[in-house]
């Protein structure tokens, strides 16, 4: 879902950040990417990597909510956030958080709760895929 203010996707594509459809923001001083990658180790274990599975139309709407109640409560900001489900590679990025603000530290603090949001709300399971498994 996309509106002026949000960008919110679940899908396989990989995570890359649309410049072109989100312009310049003159009103919003800090800029934050957040990037969640996938790790090469699972409890000390070494990886392949995440697949990722989801129930796509709740994940969809808690994202498009999620995006919503933050910018009711936090007017002002602009957010892109963007899941990858299927499988994802140790070293690449799973997800990615965007966030423009007025503010450099209400830029982290919002990026901090949409990650614990998107982590405890969006229906999102993973599945670790073990080296030598």
């Amino acid at each position: 879902m996309a509106t002026e203010d949000f960008i919110a996707s679940i899908s396989p594509a990989p995570v890359e950040e649309p410049e072109s459809s989100w312009g310049s923001d003159p009103a919003n001083g800090a800029d934050l990417r957040f990037l969640g990658v996938v790790r090469g180790t699972e409890n000390g274990r070494p990886i392949l990597g995440i697949e990722y599975t989801c129930y796509a139309a709740m994940a969809e709407k808690e994202l498009t909510a999620i995006c919503r109640d933050l910018l009711r409560a936090h007017p002002g900001h602009k957010v892109l956030i963007h899941h990858r489900i299927g499988f994802v590679s140790a070293g690449v990025a799973s997800l990615v958080i965007r966030v423009r603000t007025p503010h450099s530290a209400e830029a982290f603090d919002l990026a901090r709760e949409y990650l614990k949001r998107i982590k405890s709300t969006v229906p999102v399971w993973k599945t670790v895929r073990f080296q030598n498994a």
